[in-house]
């Protein structure tokens, strides 16, 4: 994971966690999905950072970037 970047995942504990990439302690922990994404979106974009949403199983089903996108899109 790179620094600069900000992840949903799922916490096997139970609940949703939103974690920079590095960090060892979550920057929030949620009791559903949606409010981690949420919270864990205005994080990454407060940060400028990339903003990274994984499922249970930790497979990536999106990300977007709020920071120096090295791919722009064209246009």
């Amino acid at each position: 994971m790179p620094n600069n970047s900000h992840h949903v995942v799922h916490n096997p504990n139970g609940g949703w966690d939103v974690k920079k990439a590095g960090a060892d302690r979550a920057s929030g922990h949620f009791d559903t999905k949606k409010d981690a994404v949420d919270a864990g979106r205005q994080i990454s974009i407060n940060q400028g950072t990339e903003f990274v949403i994984h499922g249970k199983d930790g497979k990536i089903q999106q990300k977007d970037s709020h920071g120096n996108d090295n791919c722009p899109p064209k246009g």
